[in-house]
């Protein structure tokens, strides 16, 4: 028990239901392409079958969209022969919904809809009237094609009494309207609690039950248990998906993967959901992946913080490698041009093969602008860089013969040491170069909604990628 769904950084998740087919959405805050989009037959087992906003005119991120800004909570519904998703570009625009005939897409280009607020949901009524909800809670009649407001938004139920009363979803049940939402916070005080009514106006009955999930002051592996939502299976159970973390080390614990997605078994008694536990209890076990970028596109796990110019990276350009051009998106380092994919694993290995020329290019680990280690080679020297916060140091550097090098980054739990975890370079093969500790590259140091992100980058001038491989390691635990 405990594993995630979809382990690292896939958080705020929501569910949808098409005959036998799952589909999952979650947040991606400042990252290109946005939302990302899943596929399960059993709700166990995900498949990544592309992302709602792959065009830029789909998501405007400004050039100093800040770490964790960008999209937030998505909700997707299927509805009259489409899919609709409707979220929050907290960087620019507001609140939208795109929709498609397809989950993998095209999707729309945004309707715009004057709704402030984050982590917007979408339900219908009986009569086809179309509802939005935003945290605080309010709801809304709207017109979801026009993105138009029709009526409200009006006050509703705001929980429990706990901070942020937050990621509102309505759905209508056996009559009645329901309203689930999140409380206290993302961090470990998180709670989901639940009320209904008649209407989508209320009066709202809290549910006696409340909360119906949290983990918070307890000792589970599994904490930070919150924003969820419901969907029911072809034979009439129920489930819930939910956010949480897995935080490691000593006191206060550090969670490095960013907020993953859960799953959890749902029973209603007296018109009331009652939550099993946290945690898939018979998902695959942890793969071995590669890439030898032989495709025509990028897979669609491979994400670029802000956006990723046509201009910086082909893949016919040095047919079955990923060529990068230092004309990136990357804050701290003008020019860089970052293309990476979430860390999935506690305990991994990941492994590429860099034809740098005359580049200044490398593997990094990321957390955000302020956060990341790299493995970068440059003028026939492999470096190892820290950036915690202001600080920027070199700490192990060696030489390197020209040509294409392996370079190798392996994360391991620390379980004699304070952080989650130790983080060794490796150039060809070699013994590491140094080992850093791995609590600073986390959320509890550095801040903010996201996970770790290990990718390729360049700094300057253009290098090629022959191949990008992750092995989960043996000692990724059950929890």
């Amino acid at each position: 028990m405990g594993r995630p769904i979809l382990p690292g950084f896939h958080p705020d998740p929501s569910v949808c239901r098409v005959g036998e087919d799952y589909y999952l959405v979650c947040s991606s805050f400042e990252y290109f392409p946005g939302v990302p989009v899943f596929h399960s037959r059993d709700l166990v087992s995900w498949r990544q079958i592309g992302n709602v906003l792959d065009r830029p005119s789909q998501l405007p991120l400004p050039r100093d969209t800040e770490a964790s800004g960008g999209i937030y909570a998505p909700t997707i519904r299927h509805h009259d022969g489409r899919f609709w998703v409707i979220t929050t570009n907290t960087s620019g625009g507001g609140t939208f919904i795109v929709t498609a005939e397809r989950p993998e897409g095209p999707w729309s280009e945004p309707a715009w809809i004057d709704l402030p607020g984050i982590d917007p949901d979408l339900a219908w009524g009986d009569d086809g009237s179309c509802w939005a909800a935003v945290a605080g809670t309010r709801i809304a009649r709207i017109d979801p094609v026009a993105g138009k407001v029709l009526d409200g938004p009006f006050p509703a139920w705001a929980g429990t009494g706990l901070q942020y009363p937050e990621a509102p979803h309505l759905y209508r049940i056996d009559g009645w309207w329901y309203l689930l939402i999140a409380e206290g916070g993302t961090e470990r005080g998180h709670t989901v609690a639940m009320a209904r009514a008649r209407t989508p106006l209320g009066p709202w009955e809290p549910a006696p039950g409340n909360p119906l999930v949290t983990h918070r002051s307890t000792d589970k592996p599994v904490q930070s248990t919150g924003h969820a939502d419901l969907v029911r299976a072809p034979g009439g159970t129920w489930w819930m998906v939910l956010l949480a973390t897995r935080p490691r080390g000593r006191t206060p614990a550090f969670h490095v993967l960013g907020r993953e997605s859960f799953l959890a078994r749902v029973q209603w008694v007296d018109g009331w959901p009652q939550v099993g536990e946290v945690g898939s209890p018979s998902g695959p076990p942890p793969a071995a992946e590669r890439d030898d970028f032989d495709t025509g596109d990028l897979a669609p796990q491979w994400i670029s913080p802000r956006w990723r110019p046509d201009d910086s990276w082909s893949l016919t350009e040095r047919p079955g490698r990923l060529t990068l051009h230092a004309t990136g998106s990357t804050l701290d380092r003008p020019g860089c041009t970052f293309v990476g994919r979430r860390q999935q694993h506690h305990d991994t290995r990941v492994s590429t093969r860099l034809d740098p020329g005359t580049a200044t290019a490398g593997l990094s680990v990321r957390l955000d602008e302020a956060h990341h280690y790299d493995l970068e080679v440059s003028a026939g020297v492999a470096r190892v860089v820290a950036r915690i916060g202001p600080l920027r140091q070199v700490v192990a550097e060696q030489p390197v013969p020209p040509g294409p090098i392996d370079l190798t980054v392996e994360t391991r739990t620390d379980h004699a040491g304070q952080g989650p975890d130790m983080i060794a370079f490796r150039v060809a093969g070699g013994p590491p170069l140094t080992e850093l500790d791995g609590r600073y590259l986390s959320t509890e140091v550095a801040t903010g909604f996201t996970g770790r992100v290990i990718g390729l980058y360049v700094t300057e001038g253009t290098a090629s990628f022959d191949w990008y491989a992750v092995e989960p390691r043996p000692s990724e635990p059950a929890g």
